[in-house]
């Protein structure tokens, strides 16, 4: 009897343990592996510039003529830059007088000054840190207005004028 009862308890024990080291082989675990990538752009200063023109309309001896144009700079956000204005085309202009040549007569010249403030006091140049206009690029793009000015007792010869302005962003 004692030998029984003990056949008993160990073939109970042999069936559960069958049943435990089992279980887990039937159970389907998943396996994993990582890594990581890094990402990285660089963002360059970059800017572009676009002008409208600017038209003194009709003149006469008698009263100045004033007009405007409007320069809008687009740049990479954060970055400073410079709007400068060259002397015009005609020979003998310089940034603090420039000049108009006649279509009809090229030798004819009619002066005239750019200006960076609305009252016309302040000249608009092309030297960095000195005569240009500095400002700082934002979200969106920067209007800046050229204010001319065609000053009266100019006594030239009727024709229709002009000048191309070259305008030069540094940043």
């Amino acid at each position: 009897m004692f030998g029984e009862a003990n056949v008993r308890i160990s073939f109970g024990l042999l069936i559960g343990a069958a049943i435990a080291f089992q279980a887990p082989a039937n159970i389907v675990q998943a396996a994993t592996a990582t890594t990581s990538f890094l990402v990285t752009a660089t963002v360059l200063k970059f800017c572009t510039v676009v002008a409208t023109p600017m038209a003194f309309g009709n003149y006469t001896s008698s009263t100045d003529a004033i007009s405007t144009s409007t320069i809008t700079v687009t740049c990479t956000n954060g970055t400073g830059y410079d709007i400068g204005l060259d002397a015009g085309g005609a020979a003998g202009a310089t940034v603090t007088t420039r000049q108009m040549s006649g279509t009809t007569v090229t030798a004819a010249r009619l002066n005239y000054f750019l200006y960076s403030d609305s009252s016309r006091t302040v000249n608009w140049g092309n030297t960095v840190g000195t005569d240009t206009v500095h400002l700082t690029a934002g979200v969106a793009p920067i209007v800046s207005t050229v204010y001319g000015r065609v000053p009266s007792g100019q006594f030239v010869s009727p024709d229709a004028y002009l000048d191309t302005i070259n305008v030069t962003v540094t940043y």
